[in-house]
């Protein structure tokens, strides 16, 4: 059977890294490259940390690409600390100096706009940072999204309920104006794991343990980058997504790819329109859901809601499980 192959654009924090090796063990998946996105930390940070993710799984032939610095239009956001002020919790100290010679001279934007075009019909895109690289895609290839063989999405909401602000979601916040152009202007099919839906799937805390207590490079390697990071304590403060959902194990990014991995991970979608609302002090970079066509939108995308957590589940163990032995 033919491989399916996949541009992974990321903002590269723990729960990227996590999604991007979930990508690496799945046998059915070839990583055309990977393109990195200001997001989780500063874009020079975010290709250092792909780089090390690909290393840690002895497959750093895979190229990456340096994308965007900041938003579409407006002044860069504050970046966020939530996975350490490196993206990585801020515990990995062996840096490569090096790190700028292996990350590939073209821009992440023309690499993904020649890849797929190379392969049209063929390449399906799972963006897990803010959608800024896909909104410049578009601005520069219109065609672009009709060469896409589908478009998963880590980010967004359904209810209105927020992790950075009070109603938006972090990647869509951080840049409302691309999630605005992406989820208008890309007309290839597309499935999008919310914020909610992410939570509403959560994990328990054991299962955790014995996800980053597994005898491998890459369990190490999580154990490592998630020892001191808040995010991942169970003990840590009471945060939103405790007050709304209850307590869990969440690997956000995760679960784009899952799906993209292996689509009867999702087991229900809301298709319908959506539109990200790019005004007001309260409701900016907040996504609606349209299931009374109000804005008469002719394009739908599906918005996931529940998730097989047992093949999920299956799925992050064996990205854990890297580098594979190899037979002697």
């Amino acid at each position: 059977m033919a491989k399916k192959l996949v541009i992974i654009d990321t903002d590269c924090g723990i729960d990227d890294a996590q999604a991007i090796m979930m990508a690496l063990a799945a046998p059915n998946i070839e990583i055309l490259g990977v393109t990195c996105v200001f997001g989780n930390a500063a874009v020079k940070n975010v290709c250092q940390n792909v780089l090390r993710v690909l290393s840690v799984c002895e497959r750093e032939q895979i190229p990456v690409f340096k994308g965007s610095g900041g938003p579409l239009v407006g002044a860069s956001n504050t970046i966020s600390d939530h996975f350490g002020t490196d993206g990585l919790g801020d515990v990995l100290e062996d840096r490569d100096p090096q790190w700028e010679d292996k990350i590939q001279r073209e821009h992440a934007v023309n690499a993904m706009i020649r890849l797929v075009s190379e392969n049209q019909k063929q390449v399906s895109l799972v963006a897990l940072g803010p959608l800024t690289n896909l909104a410049l895609a578009v601005r520069l290839d219109p065609c672009f999204p009709e060469k896409l063989k589908d478009l998963y999405i880590m980010g967004g909401n359904m209810e209105g309920k927020g992790n950075v602000t009070l109603c938006a979601e972090f990647n869509f916040a951080m840049d409302p104006e691309s999630a605005y152009i992406v989820l208008e202007e890309f007309l290839c099919t597309t499935h999008l794991a919310s914020w909610e839906y992410s939570c509403r799937n959560a994990l328990k805390w054991e299962f955790f343990d014995e996800l980053i207590n597994q005898d491998a490079p890459a369990a190490r390697f999580m154990k490592t980058i998630t020892s001191k990071c808040w995010a991942y304590s169970k003990e840590a403060m009471v945060n939103k997504r405790d007050v709304y959902f209850g307590p869990g194990f969440v690997s956000y990014d995760a679960y784009a790819m899952a799906a993209c991995i292996d689509g009867s991970v999702v087991t229900e979608s809301i298709e319908c329109p959506v539109r990200v609302e790019l005004q007001g002090s309260i409701c900016r970079g907040m996504m609606a859901l349209d299931r009374t066509n109000s804005l008469k939108k002719s394009h739908t995308i599906f918005v996931m809601t529940k998730c097989n957590v047992a093949k999920f589940s299956q799925l992050l163990m064996e990205s854990l499980r890297q580098p594979c032995k190899k037979s002697p």
